[in-house]
């Protein structure tokens, strides 16, 4: 596992944590740029860096076959050699696109994340996935390369959305369901509380990456309603952010959980009324079978046959591998009133 650094003003330090002076890709997006690239790039300078910067263009859209290879031309173009480094300034997008790029120029170069979103502090820039889009599903193409440090610094996340932060927190929710349930008992946390949060989530997942860093067995918890929540998202034409698919994920799967006899409906409802107290949403807006049919180009499914994470407790996830007919009437159980 690479690095991690979590602290509120630790972006002060990014510069200095690139080690000796080399040439520095900085990859953002136009949302990001427009308060942290100016900064980032003068303390890159000040430190003796020699900083190139491309912005890409915000949302989803931006983790395509032609932004990586937009970005592989800019490294190329710019000189990059084994011995440099990608920063990745931005949120998930950002990260999985910017360090899939780095994961393959070269065969490889160092990559720095930097998140600046909830949902990358807590999940997207900690355990080394990167991937793109492609029409046919998401994180179709990727690799796993851990950065060499990321760099986490709640004060970054003064300028984001709530809409965006909210994103973030159906992360923090799904960390409490499958591993932490005094992590629960904090939601909805403060300000003041939230870096403690973050370095919750982040433990959580460094521990299960930490005994699978392949995604062959424990680490499919981190799963826990993104398989639906992919669905959902290709569904809707990315309309649907990754926070709100991956709630109504959960929520279809808690739903499952009970109807299956394995969870009691009172704790499901925990979990689906803490997300309606965040601002998620929990109802599946589209049928079974569209849901089941977007699935099937889920990279987690194996010939056919998946594995699908249910809830036993808050707390308790559990894996379960069947067959993706099996798969179908779970996913109807859970999309029912």
């Amino acid at each position: 596992m690479s690095e991690i650094i979590i602290q509120a003003g630790a972006f002060a330090r990014a510069a200095q944590l690139m080690g000796s002076p080399h040439r520095v890709a900085v990859v953002t997006d136009a949302n990001v740029a427009a308060h942290y690239l100016a900064p980032m790039m003068q303390a890159l300078a000040a430190a003796g860096h020699e900083a190139v910067s491309l912005t890409l263009t915000p949302g989803e859209g931006a983790k395509s076959l032609d932004s990586y290879g937009r970005i592989l031309g800019f490294l190329a173009d710019s000189g990059l050699t084994r011995s440099d480094t990608v920063l990745a300034l931005g949120g998930g997008v950002v990260g999985d696109v910017a360090g899939f790029a780095a994961a393959t120029y070269q065969r490889g170069v160092d990559l720095v994340q930097v998140p600046t979103s909830l949902l990358a502090c807590v999940d997207s820039a900690v355990g080394g996935k990167t991937a793109i889009d492609l029409p046919q599903g998401k994180n179709l193409a990727g690799a796993f390369w851990q950065s060499r440090v990321t760099l986490i610094d709640p004060q970054l996340l003064r300028t984001l959305p709530y809409e965006h932060y909210r994103d973030g927190l159906a992360e923090v929710v799904k960390y409490a369901a499958i591993r932490d349930r005094a992590l629960f008992d904090l939601l909805p946390y403060e300000e003041r509380e939230e870096e403690g949060i973050i370095r919750r989530c982040v433990d959580i997942k460094r521990d299960i990456v930490a005994q699978d860093e392949r995604d062959h067995g424990e680490r499919q918890l981190l799963n826990f309603g993104h398989t639906v929540g992919h669905a959902l998202e290709r569904l809707s034409g990315y309309e649907l952010s990754h926070g709100q698919a991956v709630a109504i994920g959960m929520a279809v799967m808690a739903r499952a959980s009970v109807r299956r006899g394995l969870c009691t409906p009172e704790e499901a409802g925990l979990l689906i009324g803490m997300m309606h107290t965040l601002g998620l949403p929990t109802d599946c807006p589209y049928e079974v079978d569209e849901v089941f049919d977007a699935m099937q180009a889920d990279k987690k499914r194996g010939g056919q046959a998946i594995t699908l994470v249910l809830m036993h407790a808050i707390g308790d996830c559990r894996l379960y591998p069947m067959p993706m007919v099996e798969a179908r009437d779970v996913v109807a159980a859970g999309c029912g009133a």
